[in-house]
């Protein structure tokens, strides 16, 4: 009875340990991290910068799979299915809050169907306009806009993608209804806008910085409470008059529920150390955005985040009448 008692206790010993080896080890193999957009957008570059940075610190590829399609929804619905082991991952945006009014039939319940990581970054969305618009600046647009309702086309890449919602809080401040045009992406959004085929477009200093500094298309603000060092003489929302128009586009990392807390802590305690990463913060700040705090990308700081913009964003879209089901 002794020797048996000693053998199962050597053993529970052993699996004890085994157990935090596991832990311990984790990741021992590659991780897959599901951008829930097109390759080549404004959230999959954020994506593959922070995705090769925390592939670095963790020691094993983190491995980036663009799954597009139904305003983010797929992606992340693919995620909360996947196995909770920490190697199916997803990096969303502002999306992941919106998602949950403006589709009354999601698969999975936004809050309580994954285990929360971090957040990333608050990109700013800047507006702006086909080059030769006639309006001159901010307050001009608005005038303008509101006399030619109805002759103004205002692009997005989508419902649920960043530049319909910044469009529909555009709308909602300027009390003034728009023509909107929806792409399938950012990509083909930009490329009528650069042509002129549309009017206006509201997006993500990741995917506008550049057009504005080449002057390939006209900027009338950006929706940050501060003026950007990468854009100096573009002003803010606020100092156009329109303060309720400030609005950020910010990611987070995800993983599906049940992901043990240890492993979460692990990815969360990379995403800060990516987030100092000098080349990240060099090319966040050449796309017109920066990292956010140690006390933000952690589980708590996201959880957060989530909660509130699920609150902010359900009045409007519900008052809008836009649904994407």
């Amino acid at each position: 009875m002794h020797k048996l008692i000693s053998s199962l206790a050597a053993t529970a010993a052993f699996a004890l340990i085994a157990g935090g080896a596991n832990a311990a080890g984790y990741p021992e193999r590659s991780i897959t991290m599901v951008v829930p957009f097109a390759a080549g957008g404004p959230t999959d570059t954020v994506t593959r910068l922070v995705a090769e940075s925390m592939s670095k610190d963790l020691g094993q590829q983190i491995v980036v799979e663009n799954v597009g399609g139904a305003g983010g929804t797929l992606g992340a619905s693919q995620v909360a299915k996947a196995d909770p082991d920490g190697y199916t991952l997803l990096l969303h945006h502002i999306g992941m809050a919106t998602s949950a009014t403006l589709y009354r039939k999601l698969p999975y319940d936004t809050l309580n169907a994954f285990e929360y990581v971090g957040l990333v970054t608050d990109v700013p969305m800047t507006i702006v306009a086909k080059k030769d618009f006639e309006p001159a600046d901010m307050k001009g647009l608005v005038e303008y806009v509101k006399a030619n309702a109805d002759k103004i086309t205002l692009a997005n890449a989508g419902i649920g993608a960043a530049s319909h919602l910044c469009g529909m809080l555009l709308m909602s401040e300027i009390k003034t209804s728009l023509v909107t045009v929806p792409y399938k992406g950012t990509g083909p959004a930009m490329t009528d806008l650069l042509g002129g085929q549309v009017d206006l477009m509201c997006d993500q200093t990741t995917n506008t910085t550049k057009q504005i500094k080449g002057a390939t298309v006209k900027a009338y603000a950006v929706t940050s409470a501060k003026r950007l060092d990468a854009l100096p003489d573009l002003p803010t929302v606020a100092e156009a008059g329109l303060p309720g128009l400030q609005v950020g586009i910010w990611h987070g990392i995800y993983a599906p529920k049940g992901t043990p807390a240890d492993v979460t802590a692990k990815l969360s305690a990379s995403l800060q150390k990516a987030l100092k990463d000098p080349n990240v913060v060099a090319r966040f700040a050449e796309l017109g955005t920066v990292p956010v705090t140690d006390a933000e990308a952690t589980p708590d700081g996201l959880k957060s985040k989530l909660e509130s913009e699920v609150s902010r964003w359900k009045p409007i879209i519900e008052a809008a009448g836009q649904y994407a089901d």
